[in-house]
């Protein structure tokens, strides 16, 4: 006889056999989709110390404050080395704040939150391995075989790599890989996805079709995104809002980054590239960069010298 068990994160199966042990029961770990999960940065702050190699002590991030709900799409834009990485970094656990909290779902991070995924600029693939192969790795340990290859499979075909998924890394495009590193990402089913500028290295004409994937994964699977880009018009049409991080015009240099400008997305995904709304707040976007407009340069934000 079997019977299920319902989880918040995972269902566990639990199924009899034959003669019955000590337990009674043998389990199966099956993964599938967390809910989205809320994010909370209370005042996250982040310095390094000074290093033997002569690295001077240094402030990155200063006191962010960021409230994402459940299912939101956030992108970080920001100046080169302004701490976008760093405070993705917190927000996984793969690095802990100086000062401030980071709270997944209500509960304090401690360490890395097996709730939450990550995707780099650059897919990481092992290229010793197949495609399905690499993305069997995103697998929760424990999982059945079976169920993990049904997984796996499931996700291929949401990425469109079923039909590609026993050759290597080295025989697929840098689009199919990066498919690839997403599918990888979802296999846990996270209520919470990372994406490091996921498209930084692709192609122009790949990077609108990546994009339009992303929010099909998204209406599949609707995970808590937080995007880093430094893509304007990329931030615009895949986010809800936009967060702009930069130390602010008056303040201490070193005093590190915090979050200039929140700006709300109109509209409904997936958007129109050449809606005018989005082209005024894309303005103020780029004059929140310092990108020169109309021949003048507003003055650009200052950044610590941090990824």
């Amino acid at each position: 006889m079997s019977f299920n068990v319902s989880l918040r994160y995972y269902s566990i199966r639990f199924v009899m056999i034959g003669a019955v042990r000590s337990l009674g029961a043998a389990f199966i770990l099956r993964p599938v989709s967390a809910p989205a999960l809320s994010v909370s940065l209370r005042g996250v702050s982040r310095s390094f110390a000074a290093s033997e190699r002569g690295v001077p002590a240094r402030r990155v991030l200063s006191d962010v404050t960021l409230e994402i709900s459940p299912g939101e799409i956030v992108a970080l834009i920001g100046p080169s080395g302004c701490g976008k990485s760093t405070l993705l970094r917190q927000i996984i656990g793969l690095d802990a704040p100086s000062s401030g909290e980071v709270r997944i779902d209500g509960s304090a991070l401690v360490g890395i939150d097996q709730r939450c995924a990550i995707a780099f600029q650059e897919p990481r693939l092992l290229p010793w391995r197949s495609i399905v192969r690499n993305v069997e790795i995103g697998l929760p340990r424990g999982t059945d075989r079976g169920i993990g290859h049904s997984r796996v499979a499931e996700l291929l075909q949401l990425v469109q790599l079923e039909e590609s998924s026993q050759l290597r890394p080295r025989e697929v495009s840098g689009g199919m890989a990066q498919r690839a590193a997403l599918a990888r990402a979802l296999a846990r089913g996270p209520g919470v996805l990372v994406l490091d500028e996921p498209f930084g290295a692709l192609d122009a004409l790949t990077r609108l079709t990546m994009q339009d994937l992303l929010l099909d994964i998204h209406r599949a699977e609707p995970a808590t995104i937080i995007l880093v880009t430094h893509d304007v018009d990329e931030a615009l049409y895949l986010s809800d809002r936009v967060v702009l991080l930069g130390r602010a015009p008056g303040t201490a240099e070193g005093s590190g980054s915090g979050i200039v400008r929140i700006v709300d997305v109109p509209g409904a995904r997936p958007r129109d590239r050449a809606d005018t709304q989005l082209a005024r707040i894309r303005s103020e976007l780029f004059e929140g960069l310092g990108v020169e407009r109309h021949h003048q340069v507003t003055p650009q934000l200052s950044s610590a010298q941090t990824p």
